[in-house]
Formats: structure tokens, C-alpha cells, sequence
């Protein structure tokens, strides 16, 4: 007893389907989408409203949801975040602060530390933001790989909104069309 995967996406596929969608619907099928749908599908339509001019700017959107996870979520994306960056950049991010949180290790050879939930727990969503501003002057890619981190954390992804989650699942909709 399912439901048509491709009929309810089918209703997201339109020219801009976040000022189409109701926003508790578009919740709603979100669920129900994120649930069902390969996670590379549910990643790269997550990437798209990420990116999306109807969106707020990426770094924003990160921010948000780094406000909204647990210590975990936190540290996983502050982990992403740095991987895109390389450690070279760490000691003048967020006010120094990382630089201090890893012991001044600004060294460009070395790779990115791992952030522990303790230490995510330290950081505010305006430095994450000032992070995820960084990273995506320093790797484009970034936005693909927050995307696949979200859609393993769908529930994280309902913050984002209604608008949001439409414009997701209209990338997806019309990803299933090629």
C-alpha cells in the first residue's frame, strides 16, 4: 500500500513550484518523498533549493539549519563544511575561532580536524554562516556535498520551509524526467 512517487512529484515539476505549493503540503509530501525516493535523487534536489535564486543565499540557509540540529547534525555539517575548505583557511574563520578550537592548527598541509559535537556546541549560527560563506567562495562543490548531508537528515531539511522543500522536489521531479 504505497503512493505514486512520480504522480505526486509530477505536481512540483511546473516553471516555479515554490509559489504553487501550499507550504504544509509541500512539507507533507516531503515526508512522504524523502521516505521513498533514492537518497541520490532526495540529495540532489536538496542541492538545487540550496542554490536556488527563490531561496535565501546558501550560507543563510546553512546557518539555519545549523541552529536547528542537534550536537551531532552540527558537528556532521561543520565537517563538511571544513573538508570544502582545507585547514589553511580554519584560523581566520568565525572570528578565530576555529583556529583556536583545533589548537591554532592553521597549516595548509594538513587535513581539515574533525569537529566533535562538544566543540559544534561552542559555535553560533552567524559563524557557521560566516563558514559556509567561505567555503562556497573556496569550493562551488560544497553546495552538492551539504546536499547529500541533508538529505540524509531529512527532518533537519523541513526547517528550510515550504518554499524550499517545492522547489526540492520540483528539481526532483524534473530529474526523473531525463
Amino acid at each position: 500500500m504505497g503512493f505514486d512517487l512520480d504522480s505526486l512529484l509530477q505536481q512540483y515539476a511546473g516553471a516555479n513550484p515554490a509559489s504553487a505549493a501550499d507550504p504544509a503540503q509541500a512539507e507533507n509530501d516531503f515526508d512522504r518523498v524523502a521516505q521513498s525516493a533514492p537518497q541520490a535523487d532526495l540529495a540532489q534536489g536538496v542541492s538545487e533549493a540550496l542554490r536556488s535564486d527563490q531561496t535565501p543565499p546558501f550560507p543563510q540557509m546553512v546557518g539555519q539549519l545549523f541552529n536547528q540540529g542537534d550536537s551531532g547534525q552540527r558537528a556532521g555539517m561543520l565537517n563538511q563544511l571544513l573538508s570544502g575548505i582545507g585547514p589553511g583557511v580554519l584560523s581566520s574563520l568565525a572570528g578565530g575561532v576555529l583556529g583556536s578550537l583545533f589548537g591554532g592548527h592553521g597549516n595548509a598541509t594538513a587535513a581539515a580536524p574533525q569537529v566533535t559535537p562538544d566543540q559544534a556546541s561552542t559555535m553560533s549560527p552567524e559563524q557557521v554562516q560566516q563558514i559556509a560563506e567561505k567555503a562556497e567562495q573556496h569550493n562551488p562543490g560544497i553546495v552538492d556535498r551539504m546536499g547529500e548531508f541533508y538529505a540524509q537528515h531529512p527532518q533537519l531539511v523541513k526547517g528550510l520551509g515550504g518554499a524550499a522543500l517545492a522547489i526540492a522536489l520540483g528539481h526532483m521531479a524534473q530529474g526523473m524526467r531525463r
